[in-house]
């Protein structure tokens, strides 16, 4: 097994129309200022940027992000990343009843020195601190879609 070898998923339902849902995820420039644990986006150009994370464990991670896919009809926004973690992530955005599911799909290995030499014993910890990441971005959502 390779300990820093990742794959999440999360699945956010949402009171909001799809449309609307996608166009917040798909402008990651404005992350931060409803995703606390997004502390940085930077924009490189239309299709890439550095973003940098920090959840409840004392680390941050910073990665090049490239666009690999942005596909509005059928509600996918992909990403690779590279960096202290390489590896991709999507967005998959779908009608449910009145308002939306939103599916956040991740695999990938991280690369940063110290979480690598802290695979084993931390994994646990690792895993939760992105679910603690991924519910309070749920929350920070629905706050921003309120405000839209």
């Amino acid at each position: 097994m390779d300990w820093n070898h990742y794959r999440f998923r999360s699945v956010w339902p949402l009171p909001a129309p799809p449309a609307t849902v996608y166009a917040a995820l798909e402008r990651a420039e404005d992350y931060p200022r409803w995703w606390p644990q997004v502390r940085t986006v930077t924009r490189l150009d239309d299709g890439s940027g550095v973003i940098t994370i920090r959840s409840a464990l004392p680390y941050g991670l910073t990665s090049t992000v490239r666009a690999t896919r942005r596909d509005r009809a059928a509600g996918v926004l992909e990403v690779t990343l590279s960096g202290d973690i390489d590896g991709w992530a999507r967005w998959t955005v779908t009608p449910a009843g009145p308002g939306t599911l939103a599916r956040y799909d991740q695999e990938v290995r991280v690369r940063k020195p110290l979480l690598r030499r802290l695979a084993v014993p931390g994994r646990p910890l690792f895993r939760l601190n992105h679910r603690l990441m991924m519910r309070a971005g749920r929350r920070g959502l629905l706050r921003h879609l309120e405000a839209v």
